[in-house]
């Protein structure tokens, strides 16, 4: 009994992580607030850190599965470089990598630093609501204007380098939202919110991918049997439902703005302070 019950929390995690790690609205702050109200019985600390960062991997496969044509670089058409790349993708990936760097180069020199000092629900509410009011300016005073660019070929070095600064802020902060820090640097440099969307469900694959391994690394690679199990249902669960919310949020921004979740980051980040220093 008390195994189907830490198998049930799993499954709620990868829940969480599968519509939250898409959506512009922090997975990680939304982690971190579920800990706070259900935990793993039975399993250590280290465990669960690293549980809550490598089931991202199951909502990376989503993104491979989904957007499979737009991101496979290998073509067996003649012309291509050394025959069998497409440049088109080549290229794209190179500015993935570049917008990768900063983030990338941040989180191997002082991701246990960074774990220890914002790692914490009040960081969260903060970054929740800061992040919520800027998606709300930038949609407002982006409102009746063309964007710039409205295509993956589009997107240009220097707005790939930018990109990436974003999303530093989220490597750094929890609660900024990976996705919601480049989809917002990607609107204020003048991509189309598809293409900005886009751009960024792309940079999650070797950004989440190497969170993930460098947080294996650190636990060893030893689990116990139900350790191996709490995580596999975690990672198959968010991989489900990041199918959906991906599909879901692809479809909503070719009529919508982003306005509604800045809205709700926001009395998120109001409700999070309240019970932490009224409730708690």
């Amino acid at each position: 009994m008390a195994m189907i019950i830490e198998m049930l929390k799993s499954l709620l995690f990868g829940i969480v992580e599968g519509i939250t790690e898409w959506l512009p609205i922090s997975s990680t702050g939304h982690l971190i607030l579920l800990e706070e109200f259900v935990s793993f019985k039975g399993v250590s600390e280290d465990f669960s850190e690293m549980f809550n960062v490598v089931i991202q991997l199951g909502a990376i496969l989503a993104v491979a599965v989904i957007f499979f044509k737009k991101i496979w670089p290998f073509s067996k058409k003649e012309g291509e470089i050394l025959g069998i790349i497409r440049r088109d993708k080549l290229t794209l990936w190179l500015k993935i990598i570049v917008a990768c760097l900063p983030a990338a180069v941040v989180g191997l020199l002082f991701d246990d630093i960074i774990d220890a000092v914002f790692y914490n629900p009040i960081t969260v509410a903060i970054m929740l609501i800061l992040v919520g009011a800027a998606f709300i300016i930038v949609e407002s005073r982006k409102k009746g204007r063309e964007a710039k660019v409205d295509s993956l070929d589009g997107i240009t070095w220097m707005q790939a380098v930018g990109i990436g600064v974003f999303q530093l802020a989220a490597a750094v902060f929890p609660g900024t939202s990976r996705s919601g820090s480049t989809i917002l640097g990607g609107l204020m440099l003048g991509v189309s919110r598809t293409t900005a969307a886009e751009f960024t469900f792309f940079l999650g694959i070797p950004v989440m991918f190497g969170a993930s391994l460098l947080k294996l690394v650190k636990f060893g690679f030893s689990f116990t049997a139900a350790e191996a199990i709490i995580l596999l249902i975690g990672m198959v669960s968010a991989f489900l439902v990041s199918m959906a919310c991906i599909r879901f949020l692809m479809d909503y921004i070719k009529r919508h703005d982003f306005k509604i979740f800045g809205w709700y980051r926001i009395i998120l980040g109001i409700a999070v302070l309240v019970y932490f220093f009224l409730i708690k």
